[in-house]
């Protein structure tokens, strides 16, 4: 998500730079950047979400700073008037996620709700709402009903799942961002059994790979203590998944970049996605606890 950046010359870190080889580092606003916060503290985000965000601190007035689940973010700067800022700020940000963006900082004023942060992913549908939501892969659908071998050897369908929150992941042992992610997952798998034991199903399936291979590298990196689960890929030239009812899918219906990632809420629904890896999906077990416990309602 690009963030919006003033247009003054020189920029802002450059005209701090400027400023402290002038020898005027008392012109630098303290008490505005403690106001403001750590951007290393801002959840979910890059790198290049928190430069822009000590950028932020620098702009002029009036400006507000948006950020949503999975690391969406934009802001705004030299508004007319605060209420402009924060409609801009939030606009920029929605328009590049499906997820509820939400105000960060406004003017030199750390707005951030850490209570209804986690709270992001409801209002969760009822199961009459649920029930009549098409298929797809957005927030607010119902993820196409995979078919698929359970860590156990039990054929299921992600349909089966309702009941409980479900985390749903698209990976493959050939997919260097997804290996790169497995340590987060296995992080973040310990953490859910210790919170919220059997509150939340793991479905791990391997695309363009054999479940075999899929295990191998599991076991050769130290990884199985996660439930891997057997999506029928057999090869790297198979990119077909099979459904509960029989048919077939493309893979990239439902993955259209590797890995990809999807959370379900107890009537099934949608209720977070991901397309790429996630730096540190323990960010995320908040946002879990709060479907476990009011979701399917």
């Amino acid at each position: 998500m690009s963030a919006y950046r003033n247009t003054m010359s020189p920029g802002p870190a450059r005209a701090f730079a400027l400023l402290l080889a002038l020898g005027t580092a008392w012109l630098v606003p303290q008490v505005q950047a403690s106001a403001l916060g750590d951007a290393d503290a801002i959840p979910h985000v890059d790198e290049r979400a928190r430069a822009g965000y000590i950028d932020y601190t620098y702009a002029n007035k009036h400006k507000a700073f948006a950020i949503a689940p999975g690391g969406a973010w934009s802001w705004q700067s030299d508004a007319a008037s605060r209420q402009e800022a924060q409609e801009q700020a939030l606009k920029r940000c929605n328009a590049g996620t499906r997820q509820k963006c939400t105000l960060y900082a406004v003017n030199d004023e750390k707005v951030f709700d850490s209570e209804q942060w986690p709270r992001l992913w409801g209002p969760y549908a009822n199961q009459e709402d649920a029930a009549k939501a098409p298929v797809g892969i957005r927030v607010g659908e119902r993820l196409h009903d995979v078919s698929y071998i359970d860590a156990s050897g039990k054929k299921r369908s992600l349909s089966e799942l309702k009941g409980k929150v479900a985390f749903v992941h698209f990976w493959g042992s050939w997919c260097t961002p997804c290996l790169k992610e497995f340590p987060s997952l296995k992080h973040f798998h310990r953490q859910l059994e210790e919170q919220m034991p059997g509150q939340v199903a793991l479905v791990l399936l391997q695309l363009r790979d054999s479940f075999k291979d899929s295990k191998q590298w599991i076991s050769d990196n130290d990884f199985t203590e996660l439930p891997l689960s057997d999506s029928g890929v057999t090869c790297v030239e198979q990119t077909t998944l099979t459904l509960a009812d029989g048919s077939q899918i493309e893979d990239r219906e439902v993955a259209r970049v590797f890995p990809s990632s999807y959370v379900l809420d107890k009537n099934g629904m949608i209720i977070f996605s991901h397309q790429g890896p996630i730096e540190d999906w323990r960010e995320y077990i908040p946002f879990f606890r709060d479907a476990v416990e009011r979701s399917g309602q």
